[in-house]
């Protein structure tokens, strides 16, 4: 059964394999926010988390390929704390639809992004950041 960062059957973060996306979870990301065109949205990573920059890049990736103005993985020391170590950070109160279809669809696969409100400025002036954080 996967836990709330995707992995199967593993207890500790010592014994966790490294979070990325396979290449299935990444084609079904990019059709569904695909019906979302032009959004802005940040990538964040926490660096102590090892690997939180690659499980970035593979987030930015998908938004690159989809023609989304994106903010570069960047690290950031002020990541709000969530137990999945993944975060949809908004600098408004309501969840845009981008960001909802993106919540939900990785429900799909057992990954749990909490919705947070932006209280560091990590959004910029995109719509949405994702963080990458320490599970």
């Amino acid at each position: 059964m996967p836990d709330g960062s995707g992995n199967v059957g593993q207890s500790s973060a010592s014994e966790r394999s490294p979070r990325r996306l396979t290449t299935h979870q990444q084609a079904v990301l990019i059709q569904v926010l695909l019906a979302f065109p032009d959004e802005a949205v940040a990538v964040r990573y926490l660096p102590i988390a090892s690997d939180a920059w690659n499980y970035a890049e593979d987030f930015s990736t998908i938004f690159k390929a989809i023609n989304w103005t994106v903010a570069s993985a960047e690290l950031a020391e002020d990541l709000p704390c969530c137990p999945s170590g993944l975060a949809i950070v908004l600098r408004e109160e309501k969840l845009p639809p981008s960001a909802e279809a993106l919540r939900d669809a990785l429900r799909i696969y057992g990954i749990e992004a909490q919705v947070v409100r932006d209280d560091s400025n990590l959004c910029g002036t995109s719509n949405f950041a994702l963080a990458v954080t320490k599970p």
